[in-house]
């Protein structure tokens, strides 16, 4: 038997907290509802799912270390958003027949996807 959770928080590390805040708040358009300083943490989906983005100095990120996704119905206006603010994407959305999914990956100024 599984315990209650009743929220979940990721973690990511940047090294340049304000330049990220800048990228997940106005580009985004996700809303910070906790600021500690060094961590803020913003609202993901409704009162459960949150993405923390933490200070580090010693960030170092791979790119293939962890993979943060959205899923919506609206991939294309996300595709089309994300070009108009010059964010670097892996290519236009596509079908991933495999997993039943069309998706593009997008990539932060830190080289999370």
């Amino acid at each position: 038997m599984m315990l209650p959770v009743e929220q979940q928080i990721t973690f990511l590390y940047t090294s340049d907290l304000q330049q990220s805040a800048q990228f997940f708040e106005l580009v985004l358009g996700l809303s910070c509802v906790l600021d500690q300083g060094g961590c803020r943490i913003y609202r993901i989906v409704g009162q459960s799912a949150f993405l923390g983005v933490c200070q580090r100095d010693d960030v170092q990120i791979d790119g293939q270390s962890v993979i943060f996704t959205f899923v919506t119905d609206e991939v294309d206006a996300w595709y089309q958003h994300l070009q108009a603010h010059q964010v670097r994407c892996d290519g236009e959305p596509r079908l991933n027949e495999r997993y039943g999914i069309y998706h593009f990956f997008f990539y932060d100024h830190n080289g999370y996807r």
